[in-house]
């Protein structure tokens, strides 16, 4: 059993590290792929190339877990929605097509996804058996803020476009659950030990509306994932005090907490539940003084509590990999 299962199923206290967006684009490494592939997707269905990218950061700093390199985007791509990412803009998904998504059935799905449970079982044979593959998803929400082109420009929710399209969502939102499930399942079949539910954009979601649509369907997938024997951890981002509620009704194995959620509060309030992650992706863009001081901060809040070291957020591109190797160091050394 992984050192990040373990910790999951048994709730034990002791070190692990490691980071969201780990493998990506602060790596020079990563960089030299990217300049030669410049379709993303293609590059996440190359089963090679994203099992070498998984791999970066393990060989580079000796992390405790590896997490696939993928995207969340990949499940409507499945399902049949055209995905492209524009430099500096990021996802640009066409218009959702009601039809092709009701029409697309579980094998068309696996088929398409194939390359990501190959790059998954080859990632596995190049780690350690005692370090962890983690597979991820996007949580129900977040797709459909995509796949209905939900957020505005300045990453607010389009409250106009949510309520026109709210009957739409509903109709569709039960069967992307049922495929969130499916790709879980198969990326775990594949050699990952643990999955993370990235619902990224919860913190958009009207208050009236976060049961119905983030606490849920989050519930719907860690209860799949629990009958399974899937160690997860869900990341509610943004939802701020909600996440007390979020964890009673969801019931995680492990809880990622953001970057402007109080320590304190989280060990305090979030009960029955290994803590993950908290600070800030900016602060290793500061001084290492800074960088240091912000660390302490939650090693010593969580210092007695099962406590997955990370980020409240994923590494940021322009990210110095010596700094973040130092940032390691403190930790294992602390």
């Amino acid at each position: 059993m992984s050192n990040l299962k373990k910790i999951l199923v048994n709730r034990i206290s002791c070190k692990h590290v490691w980071f969201m967006r780990q493998a990506g684009r602060y790596l020079p490494e990563f960089r030299k792929i990217r300049k030669k592939n410049k379709n993303f997707i293609k590059l996440c269905l190359n089963s090679k190339l994203s099992s070498e990218i998984t791999l970066q950061p393990i060989k580079r700093f000796n992390l405790d877990s590896a997490i696939i390199f993928s995207d969340i985007l990949m499940i409507p791509y499945a399902l049949g929605q055209k995905v492209e990412f524009e430099k500096n803009r990021g996802p640009k998904l066409n218009k959702f097509n009601y039809k092709t998504f009701l029409e697309t059935g579980e094998t068309d799905f696996l088929k398409k996804l194939n390359p990501i449970y190959k790059a998954i079982k080859k990632a596995r044979r190049g780690l350690k058996k005692e370090k962890s593959l983690i597979c991820f998803i996007g949580a129900p929400w977040t797709l459909i803020v995509y796949m209905f082109h939900l957020k505005n420009s300045n990453d607010n929710l389009n409250i106009k476009r949510f309520r026109y399209k709210k009957g739409d969502i509903d109709k569709i939102i039960n069967k992307l659950i049922k495929f969130c499930c499916l790709h879980i399942k198969n990326q775990i079949n594949a050699g990952a030990d643990v999955v993370q539910i990235f619902d990224s954009w919860a913190g958009l979601i009207p208050i009236n509306e976060v049961n119905a649509y983030c606490y849920l369907p989050n519930a719907k997938i860690v209860k799949f994932c629990k009958k399974n024997k899937i160690p997860n951890i869900c990341f509610p981002k943004g939802i701020k005090k909600r996440y007390e509620r979020f964890n009673k009704v969801v019931k995680p194995d492990g809880l990622s907490i953001d970057f402007k959620i109080d320590p304190m509060w989280a060990k305090k309030k979030l009960k029955g539940v290994v803590l993950q992650g908290g600070l800030d992706p900016r602060k290793l863009l500061s001084s290492e003084e800074e960088m240091i001081k912000g660390a302490t901060k939650y090693i010593e809040t969580f210092k007695d509590i099962p406590y997955v070291f990370n980020l409240g957020h994923g590494l940021l591109p322009e990210t110095d990999p010596g700094k973040l190797k130092k940032l390691i160091k403190f930790y294992r050394n602390f």
